[in-house]
C-alpha cells in the first residue's frame, strides 16, 4: 500500500508549493518520494519515482527534531552536505563538488547549489506518507521499488554501481581542489 502511494501518488507537490507558507507538508514523521519531470541522467526514466527518504532517521531516544516538512524543504533549498538527494542530483547533473569550511563538508558551492535548487524547482516533485516509525518501512520500500537514486540497501538496483562511481569520482575531484570559502 505505501509503495503504491509513493510510486503512483494522487498528488505531487512542487518546490513553490512546499516552500510556501503555510506549507502543505506535515510536521510529522513519515516517508517521502521524489519524482522527476526531467531525469537527472540519460539512463533514468522521466516522470517516475526515483528516490525515497524518511524523516526522522531511527532515533532510539526519540528526540529527533526532524519531520517531513523540515526534510523535504531542506532537500529543495539546502546543500549537498546535508542532503544525500542533493549530492546525488548534483553529481548526476555534472556540478562541481567542493570542500568548504574546514574542508570536511562538501557542497556544490553557492552558485552550484543555487543552480541545483533551480533545477529541482523546475523538475523535482515530491509526495509523502505520514508514518510514526518510517525507519520500519525504508528497507521494504527499497526492496519493492525500482529506486535508482537510493544507494543505501540498494545494491540490487541496476544503476547502483554507476551512481556510486559518479559520487566517488566527484568526492575525489573535490579533495584535489582547494577548499572554498
Amino acid at each position: 500500500m505505501e509503495a503504491t502511494a509513493l510510486a503512483s501518488p494522487d498528488r505531487l507537490w512542487s518546490a513553490q508549493e512546499v516552500l510556501a507558507r503555510p506549507s502543505p507538508v506535515p510536521t510529522r514523521a513519515g516517508v517521502y518520494g521524489w519524482h522527476f519531470e526531467q531525469a537527472p541522467h540519460q539512463n533514468l526514466a522521466t516522470g517516475r519515482l526515483l528516490y525515497v527518504g524518511i524523516a526522522p532517521r531511527y532515533m532510539a531516544n526519540r528526540t529527533s527534531t526532524q519531520n517531513l516538512r523540515k526534510r523535504v524543504r531542506y532537500h529543495y533549498r539546502g546543500n549537498a552536505a546535508g542532503s544525500t538527494l542533493r549530492l546525488t542530483l548534483g553529481c548526476l547533473l555534472g556540478l562541481e563538488l567542493r570542500r568548504v569550511g574546514s574542508g570536511k563538508r562538501m557542497t556544490f558551492g553557492k552558485a552550484g547549489e543555487a543552480a541545483l535548487s533551480q533545477w529541482m524547482a523546475e523538475n523535482a516533485r515530491v509526495c509523502w506518507i505520514e508514518h510514526g516509525e518510517p525507519w520500519t518501512m525504508e528497507s521494504e520500500l527499497i526492496s519493492q521499488l525500482d529506486l535508482p537514486l537510493n544507494l543505501d540497501q540498494n545494491r540490487h538496483n541496476a544503476f547502483h554501481g554507476r551512481l556510486k562511481d559518479l559520487r566517488a569520482e566527484a568526492r575525489q575531484q573535490a579533495r584535489e581542489l582547494p577548499i572554498s570559502a
